[in-house]
């Protein structure tokens, strides 16, 4: 198979896809001669909400240019299949672009990918000029779009903060952390005051599906040894959709200036909507704290943690 047949082909799936946000439909002849960049995406993975104020931003500059971006979801969790949790997601997160959704992973298969968040830029003639996985390249990729486009200008200036401000890299000791039984490791019988690093543990009544974990019983705790600047969780509240408030403690105290976007300064915080929740922003030099986190009502689903 050659090279221009299988990204014209990637191209030509989404003309199948059935759903839409942001845009009517779009079609490879459609988008013929014009450069499109795909963004493989999903809302609550960390890695793409990191790249997000860069898409937006080139979303914004190259459109008069010529340049159209479109976002493929496809959902890693159960939750992210349901339309109107990505419907409210791209709402809340500023995602004006056209969206498609891939549930059934047909686009993400034509383009042969394997990551979230990738980027793929498409020339007019449906060619795949410029590839990238996962974070950072910015400049390279701001380059490859405006080559494409016969731009050659300075580079767009993105503040990136929040939930999406770069990890700490140089600081960071912690890995991704899958909760659920198909991808879990590293949990432990362990109480909160005796992990080793990376080491977590779960206290009170849970029920540990493939995805998630699920607290049963009234209230129950995640705790977690972490060495890093931010500590994530993605969380979805019962299935009755019911608030479930949770309190975070950092080495056993409120996390203060430490809190992360979604917690007070006395650590409290509730879990309303299926999506990911920043619980600690650590102010001050990174070194290993203990995290733990208690649910105070049953039916909180815990995902994945992810630290920056």
């Amino acid at each position: 198979m050659t090279t221009e047949h299988r990204t014209h082909g990637a191209l030509a799936a989404l003309d199948a896809a059935p759903v839409w946000l942001n845009s009517e439909p779009l079609t490879a002849e459609g988008l013929s001669g014009r450069a499109v960049l795909v963004d493989f995406w999903t809302f609550s993975c960390v890695n793409w909400l990191r790249t997000l104020p860069y898409v937006r931003q080139w979303a914004a500059r190259y459109e008069d240019r010529g340049l159209v971006v479109v976002g493929v979801h496809a959902p890693e969790f159960g939750f992210e299949h349901d339309l109107d949790n990505v419907r409210r997601a791209s709402a809340e997160l500023g995602v004006g672009y056209p969206v498609v959704i891939d549930n059934e992973f047909a686009i993400w298969r034509s383009f042969g990918n394997r990551y979230w968040p990738a980027v793929y830029l498409v020339d007019g003639d449906g060619r795949v000029q410029f590839r990238h996985f996962g974070e950072e390249a910015y400049a390279e990729t701001e380059r490859a779009i405006q080559a494409l486009l016969g731009v050659d200008e300075p580079l767009t200036p993105v503040q990136a903060d929040g939930v999406a401000a770069p990890a700490d890299w140089a600081a960071l000791g912690s890995p991704e952390t899958y909760v659920g039984a198909a991808r879990g490791e590293r949990r432990t019988g362990s109480g909160a005051g005796d992990l080793a690093l990376n080491q977590w543990s779960l206290a009170g009544e849970w029920s540990v599906g493939l995805e998630a974990a699920v607290l049963e019983g009234a209230s129950g705790s995640i705790a977690y040894r972490f060495q890093a600047r931010d500590v994530n969780l993605v969380l979805t509240p019962g299935a009755d959709g019911a608030p479930v408030p949770f309190t975070v403690r950092v080495d056993g105290e409120p996390p203060g200036e430490d809190r992360g976007v979604d917690v007070d300064a006395a650590g409290a915080g509730t879990v309303d909507e299926p999506r990911m929740y920043q619980l600690v922003r650590r102010r001050g030099a990174a070194a290993e704290r203990t995290f733990e986190i208690t649910f105070h009502a049953p039916g909180v689903r815990a995902y994945v943690f992810t630290f920056g």
